[in-house]
């Protein structure tokens, strides 16, 4: 795989932690603050800068790594799909259903992979967990909560909009955590019947808010906060027992299972950075063109996505261009 990152921002500083390990022909970095590329490329041994996307679009970049804010996803990953590229997008994948289904019928008709940055899903940790599941007997009860008070709400609050309190910006709670929490259940169960959201909203974003998820024979419950925090617990209570996580899906990397008649199993894995694991999948399944479980994982994404579109127009929020 060669290697075409797009943006400078935290997210991109989190993979450089594992340059060492990234399984590339080639790596390169596009972005606007040419200081912070120039510096990035440096410090961690990326083989290329690019001043401009198309720069990089025009290259022998065969894969390129979007991690922008929210509402550029669309274009960039558009873009990139039109050039012939593979596109690794970050989370969420596009601010609406309708940017998903055009990205997804682009690269097909394009025959190249698109899929979305959700750490969960490679983790062992996530694997193992799905494993147990059948022996907590009928799910009834299954609880998420990502509440992490935001250092933006304060400046938020002051009157400084940032990208992630910013309606524009296709920002606010449901996008930057709770998602997180729809990939966890929807990964683990697949596509509910319905769901009802009911938020805090401040000037047209939600700052946290409660998501309800139904399901035939269980309800589940994803809660997201960015305006007050609490540990972080997950929990999917069964008619035999209940599994818990204590901290956040994207970073999971041990639970317990816990029996009605009490016996406890503690299950703990290696703890490598949270993106490791995904990035060692996204460089397999490229290198083998393995579309079928792209497929699969473009699945699970587009039920996440009708599910935020559905839950924050419930709550009257709008995007830019909606």
């Amino acid at each position: 795989m060669k290697l075409g990152i797009v943006g400078t921002g935290m997210i991109v500083q989190d993979l450089m932690q594992i340059r060492s390990t990234l399984k590339v022909e080639k790596l390169a970095i596009f972005g606007r603050n040419l200081e912070q590329v120039e510096q990035l490329a440096k410090t961690h041994h990326i083989h290329e800068t690019f001043s401009t996307y198309d720069a990089m679009l025009e290259s022998d970049i065969d894969t390129v790594y979007i991690a922008l804010p929210n509402n550029l996803h669309f274009s960039f990953a558009q873009q990139a799909l039109a050039a012939d590229k593979h596109v690794i997008l970050e989370k969420p994948i596009t601010s609406n259903y309708a940017e998903f289904q055009q990205l997804r019928s682009l690269a097909n008709a394009k025959k190249k992979i698109l899929i979305e940055a959700v750490t969960l899903h490679y983790l062992p940790a996530y694997q193992q967990l799905k494993q147990k599941l059948a022996e907590l007997g009928e799910i009834k009860i299954v609880s998420l909560n990502y509440s992490q008070y935001s250092s933006r709400y304060d400046r938020f609050k002051a009157g400084e909009i940032l990208p992630a309190f910013d309606p524009q910006k296709s920002g606010g709670a449901l996008m930057d955590l709770n998602v997180y929490n729809l990939h966890f259940a929807v990964g683990l169960f697949g596509k509910p019947m319905g769901c009802v959201y009911a938020a805090n909203i401040e000037r047209n974003i939600d700052t946290s808010g409660i998501l309800l998820l139904n399901y035939p024979t269980f309800q589940a419950v994803c809660i997201a906060a960015k305006d007050c925090s609490a540990p972080v617990m997950l929990s999917i209570q069964g008619t035999k027992g209940c599994i818990t996580v204590p901290m956040p899906a994207s970073v999971m990397n041990t639970f317990e299972l816990i029996a009605n008649n009490g016996q406890r199993q503690s299950f703990e894995f290696e703890k490598q950075h949270r993106m490791f694991y995904e990035f060692q999948c996204f460089t397999e399944i490229i290198d083998k063109q393995d579309f079928v479980f792209v497929e699969k994982m473009l699945d699970i994404s587009e039920t996440v996505c009708q599910l935020t579109e559905q839950a924050r127009k419930q709550q009257g929020i709008r995007f830019a261009g909606e």
